[in-house]
């Protein structure tokens, strides 16, 4: 692995090729995983989760933990939203909900006895701050009964807002209960769009949600746009940018909408004819790249920028960077494992997946056992091949003589056909490639997702017997 020191001097800017990105866009998965969570088997158990445990305890696995926590209520459905999420102002469920989750978290925490250090905690949803303070206090003490928690300095434990559900009080609360990261969702400030999209959120609101955990001492504080809305324009969102950027966030992420209503339901609600083509779409893409690089941030990749002394950025440039299902990370030997309804966990050689739906959730714990429904065991091969996307999704670059002597390979007979398959994105501009060194240019750093595809044999072999799925989102 190439180790580089911080540089002094600003970052390359990435290449936008208008052209180029119009005639490789087409669906692809994120790769917060490989193989991609399409993949999972329902032949998958609980069985297999607890043998995949007890293999870590056999050879002495000691590496740090990585907690998800899944929180699925929503007050009100935002559109656009793809999450699994339930819409309720029932605030008992969410009593239930939390006794269940609890059982889940204290069934994890006696299998992970003696190697339960936790280095990074993150909330999802869902709004995880649908829950009080006296819940979430007391769904934190029992996650300290159950897990050792890394002293706040070196630990991650992030949270993520909806800035209209939190007052400051509630934000310093926050930090007072462990958490030392914040991300919060913003989306577009413009009041059209933001009706367009049922998520009426006003500007002050948020600008004061920053203020109180800058305030309270969070070390991070996180901001998530979106470009593709209906009534978005590229003076809308170009305005959205200027004040979010003066607000001046550690990280910001600015997400490409991807409409997908035969999928997620709540986007039947939204009017395509109030969709932007994809002409303007890119050119707010484009946009949102030159402002923000034009303000100092980096791109981290994958919609993520960062300040060039945010740890992520660093963890870039010394080749440290990660990639799992909550996105890009610093903790790349931690097993996760992720709890609540639908929650997706990552342990030794196997991934699992918790039930969709509570009452099936529920019913399981009912039983004694791990709600898990679906998963997936890892071979030697899917190992080799994550190994390869996670340095190309990270570090955009990736050292073959490494790999060679990582896994009994010979690169270039293992991976001819792929080879063949990158020959003619470099032929593109989208990568150099030599005997040692595979390496992501600046023009191709914004269609990573394709290059990663090349490795992808699920994809391929899913390819060849179906049409393009449509389950995924446009690669740019």
């Amino acid at each position: 692995m190439r180790i580089q020191s911080i540089p002094l001097h600003p970052a390359p800017q990435l290449e936008f090729d208008a052209g180029l990105i119009q005639r490789l866009s087409q669906s692809g998965p994120r790769y917060t995983s490989y193989p991609t969570a399409d993949r999972f088997s329902d032949q998958f158990s609980s069985r297999d989760y607890l043998h995949a445990v007890n293999h870590l305890h056999a050879r002495g696995a000691r590496h740090p933990l990585s907690l998800y926590i899944h929180i699925p209520f929503c007050d009100t459905v935002c559109y656009y939203c793809g999450c699994n999420k339930i819409v309720t102002k029932n605030r008992d469920k969410a009593i239930t909900y939390l006794d269940y989750l609890k059982r889940e978290l204290a069934m994890q925490g006696k299998l992970f006895a003696g190697f339960n250090q936790v280095e990074q905690l993150h909330f999802g949803g869902g709004t995880p701050t649908y829950l009080s303070d006296t819940q979430m206090g007391d769904l934190m003490q029992h996650l300290r009964r159950w897990f050792s928690f890394a002293d706040d300095t070196k630990g991650e434990y992030s949270i993520e807002v909806d800035p209209r559900s939190v007052s400051a009080a509630r934000i310093h609360t926050l930090r007072a209960q462990g958490f030392n990261r914040i991300s919060l969702g913003v989306q577009d400030f413009d009041e059209q769009v933001q009706r367009a999209v049922n998520r009426i959120q006003p500007e002050q609101t948020t600008l004061d949600t920053i203020q109180a955990a800058r305030d309270a001492g969070f070390r991070s504080i996180s901001i998530d746009l979106i470009y593709g809305l209906p009534k978005q324009t590229l003076a809308s969102i170009a305005e959205t940018l200027t004040k979010v950027i003066a607000a001046n966030p550690d990280r910001i992420a600015v997400y490409h909408y991807a409409h997908l209503p035969h999928i997620f339901k709540p986007q039947r609600r939204i009017a395509e004819d109030d969709l932007p083509s994809s002409d303007v779409k890119l050119e707010m893409l484009s946009l949102c790249i030159r402002q923000l690089n034009a303000a100092g941030y980096i791109y981290i990749g994958m919609d993520h920028f960062a300040k060039p002394d945010d740890e992520l950025a660093v963890a870039q440039r010394q080749g440290l960077l990660h990639r799992n299902f909550q996105g890009y990370s610093t903790h790349a030997e931690s097993d996760l494992i992720a709890c609540g309804v639908s929650a997706i966990s990552s342990v030794g050689m196997c991934y699992s997946q918790n039930a969709k739906t509570l009452d099936d959730y529920y019913d399981r714990l009912d039983q004694g056992e791990l709600p898990i429904v679906r998963g997936y065991q890892l071979t030697m091969d899917d190992v080799l091949r994550r190994f390869i996307i996670q340095r190309l999704m990270c570090n955009f670059e990736l050292s073959i003589r490494s790999l060679e002597q990582a896994y009994p390979i010979k690169f270039d007979n293992y991976f001819r056909l792929e080879l063949e398959a990158l020959d003619e994105l470099r032929a593109m501009g989208l990568l150099t490639i030599d005997s040692e060194w595979i390496e992501v240019t600046l023009k191709g750093r914004l269609l990573i997702r394709n290059v990663c595809m090349v490795f992808d044999r699920h994809l391929q072999q899913a390819r060849q017997l179906y049409s393009e799925p449509l389950r995924y989102s446009r690669t740019v």
